[in-house]
């Protein structure tokens, strides 16, 4: 049995369907079980990652763990699960990290907190594997409404390519990763075919759309604004607006091999990624 944290967002989701596509047995952890919509071949559980008895519910019977935290909680989130799964016997964890934990100059909240996360899970005595996105293409989710509404894309940095990994291609990985061996001990960094500028997504998605897109930059403390304003704290909008950030250094576009000598497949590009979610931003 594998147990999925984060089952109801966009990597977690894409690793549930994949294994119960594959008839592996699956169990999904989430706080609302009622309202994860998984599918009928999935063991839902309720639970939270704070709360360490729920954590032991949902680890009974399971020998691999799927680990996805987000937020300032990835340090003690990933302790209290590790210290449960070691009581329980799991074999195997797979931390879904940040590509830029290992960038040594990666000093803002997002990879530091995974880094913690990381060094927790090598100290668990728990065969481990860490997959490092360096990027999500499904980060474009959040220019749907402008899309949708005024045919633009409103972003900071315009400049700055990041190398974005298709969701599905991170879950094809990490099915993988659980369910073969040679993988333990391993980091893994994961990136799409190619580093892309905001811009060159905005035209990416023109093109799929079939209509004209206009990319405008704006300043980081405007985006900033508009993060707070959405209803994120403080703390998390400097947080996503010192991530937005890198995509001004080198080692956020470095593109590496790493989807297509795991899984045996090419990774999707983000024109494949865009025409899957046509209904997102039409």
């Amino acid at each position: 049995m594998i147990l999925v944290t984060g089952a109801t967002g966009t990597v977690g989701r894409a690793l549930v369907d994949r294994l119960v596509a594959a008839k592996t047995p699956v169990r999904a952890l989430t706080r609302r079980p009622a309202a994860a919509k998984l599918p009928e071949a999935v063991d839902v559980v309720a639970g939270d990652l704070g709360d360490p008895t729920s954590i032991a519910a949902a680890l009974r019977g399971v020998d691999r763990v799927f680990l996805l935290t987000t937020g300032p909680e990835i340090p003690v989130h990933d302790a209290n699960l590790l210290h449960e799964a070691a009581r329980a016997g799991v074999t195997h964890v797979v931390k879904l990290s940040s590509g830029r934990t290992g960038d040594d100059t990666a000093t803002d909240p997002i990879p530091s907190w995974h880094r913690l996360g990381e060094q927790a899970l090598r100290d668990s005595g728990l065969a481990w594997t860490i997959l490092g996105p360096l990027g999500f293409m499904a980060n474009a989710l959040h220019w749907a409404d402008s899309i949708r509404h005024q045919d633009s894309v409103f972003a900071a940095y315009g400049h700055g390519r990041i190398a974005v990994t298709d969701e599905h291609d991170i879950a094809a990985v990490a099915a993988t990763v659980l369910t073969s061996d040679g993988h333990d001990g391993r980091t893994y960094r994961l990136s799409g075919p190619e580093a892309l500028s905001p811009g060159e997504m905005t035209a990416v998605l023109a093109d799929v759309l079939g209509r004209p897109l206009r990319f405008i930059e704006v300043e980081p403390a405007r985006a900033r604004q508009a993060i707070v304003d959405h209803g994120v704290s403080e703390l998390m909008a400097d947080a996503i607006m010192a991530l937005r950030a890198t995509a001004l250094e080198s080692f956020t576009s470095t593109v590496h091999p790493t989807v297509a000598e795991i899984t045996g497949i090419r990774p999707n590009s983000f024109k494949e990624w865009a025409a899957r979610h046509i209904a997102d931003f039409a």
